[in-house]
């Protein structure tokens, strides 16, 4: 069964971005991926259609049936598909989708083409049709809907012209030599696989074996009228010129009553004569000689599996060559001719060879670099810059060989040293002498001519989108096992191709689907180009020196950061002679050197790194990133100053503090606090004479933001002598300035502080207890993890109150609108009461609640703007009524 032959197939998609940094792009909006070295295109699997992909693939390589038959129909008879939506036009559905998937299959460059639009047309579009056919009956179905289609144009025996074949069944009488004959028409031959060694048995028994009538099992004959003894046998009567034969491999076991799929070992030949099998054998040898073009394989079992075909490339529109035998091949040729080994390892022979083999006049000088990996299997920086410089140069330094581009971008041969096109390896169409320095290659898109058995027989693996190249033995293996050949399709040997035909994917193609094919590579390529430049476009910020100052240890702009910057896209295979050539022309009023250098913005302001340098190397090779900030200048200065440039030059921001007086309108900050900029190379001993020249002492805080006292470290006196960098000093970095008269907070031989833990800063407490003093308040210093009830105490000693106000107190922070919040426990810390530096509380009676109890607000009677706001504290535990 079909089973989900139609469902949609996602595997497609893709998460991959369109180039780095930018926008995320769907995976539709990229054009399909282009043929590989095979230079063969697949068909996608629309979920489990690999079946009809391999047929679809096998009718595609049958000539004749795609050229010869198919391709001959024009629109006068089959019609366009633009009409079909047109009432009354008579539009061929079928055949027209099939010709246009032939086509892209041909000509357009994609790895995959899609059978969407040709099952649609078959009318195959839900699960439900499907299921109605047996999986086996698929070619047939194909071929009567095929021929449906056809009726009363020219093609209308297409199917029967190349595929129609007779059997004759006679049953002869012993007695009267009567011969009763009955005559069957096949488009396709049916084998038994089981208890069966190979094709040639099963053909034997089928054709050549009789079945005779006898004892109790008696014929009778229509002549005698009466039962009789008789023999029966079959004979092929009519070849046709393509003959199918499809194996069943599937069987039904009736004692353990399933299904099963015989994998026993069934042998088939590359050639087989059909002579002993036929009816007619006065004629010659060549008029029974088939040859084998495509095998389709079931990797499997019974109940599900998968499809792929073997077939071979007829007209040798292909890349067959093995890679590894290629390889192979030229290691043996240099091993047996070593002046040619030498002749192929010269980089000006092997440029020649690769530029010879193009289309194009010109190709792109990386497109160049990437054949020349390719063909080597090494990188021209690897293998040859070190002998002969870099690539761009060694070209500019032949002449009178390769000529560039206006631009310098392509390269390309002289005239003078082009090779015109060699059709074939007899020698047909024009060749020119060979030149000093010529080294022949096999081009991809005209796959090598071998002189040896392999000669025309060139072999693919189709498995829906994926093509590769295999070996004529190779078909041996599907001869037993779970993966094995299910369809054998062999041709009449007599059938030759034309030589125009030969590696021409072109041929016999109707003038209407080359130019829609023509117009649809040109649209995939633009498409590619566009995804090519979003893949590798990169995004340079360039920061030009007219429009900075250098101050303060780093560059800043003179006007706005973004006033001050010209964004650049460029190609990231581009080298960095084609970026400063980008750079002069954009800056058309730039005079005398111009160096590029890396920028990257810091806190202090925009630093920079190394020059760019080697004008051949490609900006990817240099490690150039999308977003990545260039400083245009002269190398040296800018306005006038000089510039330190490099790691060890790095602008640091550092944090100084300094031991503050309380302010009593601040938010209570206990340190004053300054940004200074020094360079990583700077001593400390500078940074000491600067910051502190009156003398004192610097401590570092080592541990991020947290002031306690542990994490600050004092710098001894060796460690004057260390520069900022090696002591750790980054950006946002605190030191602390102890003047002489601070020094007493300082344990100098531990080299800690002493005196203060975490920022040291202050409450305000004001007494609402209605002793002494009303309204009077006071400052109390405290840290994040002072604990509030000692808080209390402190305020009630500087209020001067009775001590016993402790026991019948509590603090209250006071809202903005100066009502009292809830109190806080005794027990909590600053932090755990989530109280800020400076806030102000109140010294209020009553005692506040413990951690396990809840302070609640609550009014009495019906009108809450008539009733006073009252307070009560309960246990979390205590219910609603109490």
């Amino acid at each position: 069964m079909f089973g989900d032959l139609f469902e949609e197939d996602f595997s497609f998609l893709s998460t991959n971005h369109c180039g780095k940094g930018k926008k995320s792009k769907p995976r539709g909006s990229e054009p399909p991926a282009p043929r590989d070295f095979s230079n063969l295109s697949g068909l996608k699997n629309q979920g489990g259609t690999c079946y009809l992909n391999s047929l679809l693939q096998t009718l595609l390589f049958t000539p004749e049936f795609r050229g010869n038959a198919l391709f001959l129909l024009g629109p006068e008879e089959l019609g366009t598909l633009g009409d079909s939506s047109k009432p009354d036009a008579k539009v061929r559905i079928i055949p027209l989708q099939l010709q246009r998937l032939f086509a892209q299959l041909l000509l357009l460059d994609q790895q995959a083409a899609s059978t969407t639009d040709l099952t649609e047309s078959f009318g195959w579009n839900s699960h439900e049709e499907m299921r109605q056919h047996d999986v086996q009956e698929l070619n047939r179905i194909l071929f009567s809907a095929l021929e449906t289609s056809l009726v009363g144009t020219s093609g209308h025996d297409l199917i029967n012209r190349l595929y129609h074949g007779i059997v004759v069944n006679q049953i002869v009488c012993k007695e009267c030599k009567n011969i009763s004959e009955r005559q069957e028409d096949f488009l396709d031959l049916t084998v038994a696989v089981k208890g069966v060694a190979g094709l040639e048995e099963a053909l034997w028994n089928m054709y050549v074996e009789e079945e005779y009538f006898e004892n109790e099992n008696l014929y009778r004959c229509g002549a005698c009228d009466k039962l009789v003894e008789a023999s029966k046998s079959a004979k092929l009567r009519k070849l046709p010129p393509f003959l199918t034969f499809s194996l069943l491999r599937f069987n039904f076991d009736f004692e353990k009553c399933e299904r099963y799929k015989e994998t026993s070992c069934y042998t088939f030949p590359i050639r087989v004569n059909l002579r002993p099998f036929c009816e007619q054998t006065e004629m010659d040898d060549s008029e029974y000689m088939y040859e084998l073009f495509s095998v389709i394989i079931h990797k499997g079992g019974c109940y599900g599996g998968h499809y792929h075909v073997y077939i071979r490339d007829v007209d040798e529109l292909g890349n067959w060559q093995l890679q590894e035998e290629e390889q192979k091949l030229v290691e043996d040729k240099a091993s047996r001719d070593p002046q040619n080994a030498k002749e192929m390892e010269n980089p000006l022979v092997m440029l020649k060879g690769i530029l010879a083999e193009e289309e194009s006049p010109q190709i792109p000088l990386h497109q160049l670099r990437q054949k020349l990996l390719e063909k080597k299997g090494v990188s021209w920086n690897k293998k040859y810059r070190k002998q002969h410089g870099v690539l761009r140069k060694f070209l500019q330094n032949h002449p009178q060989i390769f000529q560039f581009s206006p631009d310098e971008n392509k390269v390309g041969l002289k005239e003078k040293h082009k090779r015109p096109f060699q059709s074939d390896s007899e020698g047909q169409g024009l060749q020119s002498p060979p030149q000093e320095n010529d080294v022949h290659w096999h081009s991809e898109k005209a796959p090598p001519r071998l002189k040896d058995s392999s000669a025309g027989r060139h072999w693919f693996d189709l498995n829906d989108s994926k093509v590769q190249p295999i070996k004529e033995k190779d078909i041996e293996k599907q001869f037993q096992g779970k993966e094995s050949a299910y369809m054998l399709f062999y041709r009449k040997s007599q059938l030759k191709r034309p030589p125009e035909a030969r590696g021409n994917p072109r041929y016999q193609i109707p003038e209407h689907l080359l130019n829609e094919m023509d117009a649809a590579n040109a649209e995939l390529q633009k498409k590619r180009v566009e995804c090519d430049s979003a893949n590798n476009g990169i995004d340079l910020h360039l920061h030009l020196s007219s429009c900075y100052t250098f101050h303060n240890g780093a560059l800043h702009p003179l006007l706005s950061w973004k006033e001050s910057v010209v964004d650049l896209t460029i190609d990231r295979r581009k080298t960095l002679g084609d970026l400063r050539q980008a750079v002069f022309q954009m800056l058309e009023s730039w005079e005398g050197d111009m160096v590029l250098s890396i920028a990257k913005p810091l806190p202090a302001g925009l630093h920079l790194y190394q020059m760019l340098d080697g004008d051949e190397l490609t900006l990817d090779g240099i490690g150039l990133a999308d977003g990545a900030d260039i400083f245009v200048w002269n190398g040296k200065e800018v306005g006038g100053t000089k510039v330190m440039t490099g790691p060890d030059h790095e602008p640091v921001v550092v944090n100084v503090l300094r031991l503050a007086e309380y302010n009593e309108g601040g938010k209570g900050q206990h340190f004053m606090e300054s940004q200074h900029v020094f360079s990583c190379s700077t001593k400390l001993a500078d940074l000491h004479r600067a910051l502190a020249p009156s003398g004192g002492i610097i401590l570092k805080n080592t541990s991020g933001p947290e002031r306690e006292a542990k994490n600050w470290e004092v710098f001894l006196g060796e460690d004057l002598k260390a520069t900022v960098k090696s002591v750790g000093l980054t950006d946002g970095c605190s030191i602390l300035i102890l003047d002489s008269h601070d020094q007493s907070f300082v344990n100098v031989a531990s080299g800690n502080l002493t005196a203060f833990t975490y920022d040291i800063s202050w409450l305000q407490v004001k007494n609402f207890c209605r002793t002494g003093d009303e309204e009077k308040h006071v400052k109390i210093t405290a840290t994040v993890e002072t604990v509030m009830s000692d808080i209390k105490m402190k305020a009630i000693r500087e209020l001067q109150l009775e001590e016993e106000l402790a026991k019948d107190s509590c603090l209250r922070p006071v809202g903005g609108s100066g009502k009292l919040l809830s109190p806080v426990p005794e027990d909590y810390t600053v932090k755990e009461a989530e109280l800020k530096m400076g806030s102000l509380l109140g010294l209020c009676p009553g005692k506040a609640p413990t951690s396990t109890q809840l302070f609640l607000y609550f009014l009495v009677g019906s009108d809450p703007s008539a009733s006073p706001e009252m307070e009560i504290v309960v246990e979390e535990t205590a219910s609603v009524k109490e």
